[in-house]
């Protein structure tokens, strides 16, 4: 910035805080509306910079509640931290609200950057550190920089940042990437190096999780089909479901077509059917394209194989338990009655619960499910029960619908029901019972019609028993349990490898009878989700009509993990569950938790956060 620039930002600042007319012209506007929303936050640019750092423990924790995002950036952080070190800068990576997760580049500049709270485990929205290209980027939802002075707090005129942010597939803001360093030195290329390390972690998204969808990439130049520069929507039948910024701007949308445009609006060609490689847009714009068409769906695992692609050898996989607890529960929801879906990790308590639902009276309408677990305390209120306009800093402003009412004429499945804070089990209840949904920030009751189905994995009765479960929710939502059994308690796992197999590897022979035994004869500890994954391992590992690769027993201990855990209550047991498969591997929490079949902030938060408060 040069000496004429920085005198017209002195005389804005002059001006803003002197309470003078306001200095629009001589600052960039996104920087103007963020000063006037610290301002009317009553934030002091001269004051005292509260930005208290988290505990190693809160840190651990925040850092694995965003694990995805940060294995999907870690190659551009290692990318950036040569340029950073060349600038004296560091690479930052934070989660939706300004939580710094990672930092890389310049050791120096990093230790001057501490001063002013730039490190991991604080916050850099701008309710908390004023305007910072972090935090002004998640306002305005858009990348920018801002230099020396610009900043709202006097101390990080020190500072010359660029920062993205970075949007899932689906539109959601989930971090932002930012490169901050000295405000003296030159940062010429700051801002295009986040953009484009943006854009490689938000392509890289696009590599999973829509095998069984559309995917369409497309780009009006041939050489950039399978860069980060080509544009990628997502069909799930006919509606647009997914898509990067590319795409969309390339056929003049925004992120608020998704899940409301069809391709029909899109593409000329309902099929999507191509001519030499193109596409051709509804306004006549062509495209070079390439469309991936999604794979068959396998069926549930409670469900049945379908008759057409089941040997005739292969039977349900609902147990005759299972089975008459499904047909009493689909009259209970027809009924209206709420269900408490009891079982272990992997059992497959979501799947039954669709399951259910697809075939109750209420099959044609919502299916929303909820992880208590998941969602952030400060957020699960209006999450669930959604927010009038300017309820809180950072709301929409048009207000949201929440998670509920969403559910309208349908199913909310409330998983992990046990986790839900005992402070919002209270709000859960009082609108379980009136099925009457306020918004928070003071919006009107308003008419709920839905069915709740909770699920657990454990002992809700134990739980009330110990004042850590409100007595009143477990009979609201306990009015019929079903207890889904372990695979351990199944006497015909051996069929069941067979069913599944013959649904996880249709190209493949079935599995010889050996095989069948060995993995009929072992217990799963991680229920239907740990034999399915291994199945699908030793499938993707083999060549249809060559001998079958082995997935190693490594996976598959000797002995049942069973018989090695203490007697004692559920918790100990899961505790040493957990400790013997971390063991196992070594420490490797990923691979623990695979081996266990349940999530790897599942095993951090029930094993790993206990033994650090121990």
């Amino acid at each position: 910035m040069n000496n004429a620039s920085e005198a017209a930002l002195a005389a804005a600042r002059e001006k803003f805080f002197s309470g003078m007319d306001m200095p629009e012209g001589l600052v960039p506007a996104p920087i103007l509306r963020s000063w006037q929303r610290c301002a009317e936050q009553g934030l002091d640019a001269g004051g005292a910079i509260l930005a208290e750092p988290m505990t190693a423990a809160e840190l651990r924790a925040l850092q694995e509640q965003n694990e995805a995002l940060r294995l999907l950036s870690r190659s551009e952080l290692v990318a950036l931290r040569a340029e950073a070190k060349l600038t004296d800068s560091v690479v930052i990576l934070t989660d939706a609200k300004g939580l710094v997760l990672d930092t890389a580049g310049s050791p120096e500049f990093a230790g001057r950057a501490a001063q002013v709270a730039l490190r991991p485990g604080v916050a850099w929205s701008e309710t908390s550190t004023g305007t910072n290209a972090i935090g002004t980027a998640l306002a305005e939802r858009r990348a920018i920089e801002v230099h020396g002075a610009e900043h709202f707090f006097e101390p990080h005129g020190i500072l010359h940042c660029a920062a993205s942010p970075i949007f899932d597939p689906y539109g959601k803001l989930v971090g932002v990437l930012d490169m901050s360093g000295h405000a003296s030195t030159e940062h010429t290329h700051a801002m295009g190096l986040v953009r484009l390390a943006v854009g490689q972690i938000e392509h890289r998204f696009f590599n999973r999780n829509f095998e069984e969808m559309t995917v369409v990439r497309f780009h009006r130049s041939a050489d950039l089909l399978g860069t980060a520069r080509e544009g990628i929507l997502v069909f799930d039948g006919d509606r647009l479901v997914a898509g990067n910024r590319r795409a969309l701007h390339l056929v003049g949308l925004d992120r608020r077509a998704l899940r409301k445009a069809t391709r029909e609006e899109i593409f000329a060609g309902a099929a999507l059917a191509m001519d030499n490689g193109e596409l051709r847009s509804r306004n006549g714009e062509r495209y070079f394209a390439a469309v991936s068409q999604p794979r068959a769906r396998a069926p549930d695992v409670v469900g049945t194989v379908p008759r057409s692609a089941r040997p005739a050898k292969d039977r349900p996989l609902l147990s005759p338990e299972a089975s008459a607890d499904l047909a009493r529960s689909i009259r209970l929801v027809n009924a209206e009655i709420p269900l408490l879906i009891a079982g272990e990790t992997g059992t497959g308590k979501e799947v039954f619960a669709r399951h259910l639902h697809s075939k109750s009276a209420r099959a044609g309408k919502p299916f929303i499910a909820i992880n208590c677990a998941a969602l952030p305390e400060s957020l699960i209120e209006a999450e669930l029960f959604g927010y009038e306009a300017g309820a809180f800093t950072g709301a929409r402003k048009s207000g949201a619908k929440g998670l509920v009412q969403q559910a309208e004429g349908g199913i909310l499945f409330l998983d992990e029901i046990g986790d839900m804070p005992l402070s919002l089990q209270s709000r859960l209840l009082r609108v379980l019972q009136d099925r009457e949904v306020a918004p928070l920030g003071g919006g009107t009751l308003q008419k709920a019609d839905f069915v709740p189905i909770a699920a657990t994995n454990r002992d809700l009765k134990a739980m009330v028993d110990a004042g850590t479960f409100r007595a009143d929710l477990y009979f609201r939502i306990a009015q019929y349990t079903v207890t889904l059994q372990t695979l351990a308690e199944r006497a015909d796992r051996r069929e069941l490898v067979e069913a599944l197999w013959a649904q996880v590897a249709r190209a493949h022979d079935p599995l010889p009878r050996a095989v069948v035994e060995q993995l009929g004869d072992y217990p799963w500890p991680g229920n239907f989700r740990e034999l399915v994954g291994y199945l699908r391992a030793m499938a993707a590992l083999s060549d249809p009509g060559q001998p079958l690769a082995m997935v190693p027993l490594a996976t598959v201990p000797d002995r049942p993990i069973v018989h090695d855990l203490p007697e004692g209550d559920v918790d100990a047991i899961t505790h040493a569950a957990m400790r013997r498969a971390i063991e196992r591997h070594n420490g490797n929490l990923s691979a623990a938790a695979r081996a266990l079949g349940i999530d790897r902030s599942t095993l951090y938060r029930r094993y790993v956060w206990k033994e650090a408060r121990a």
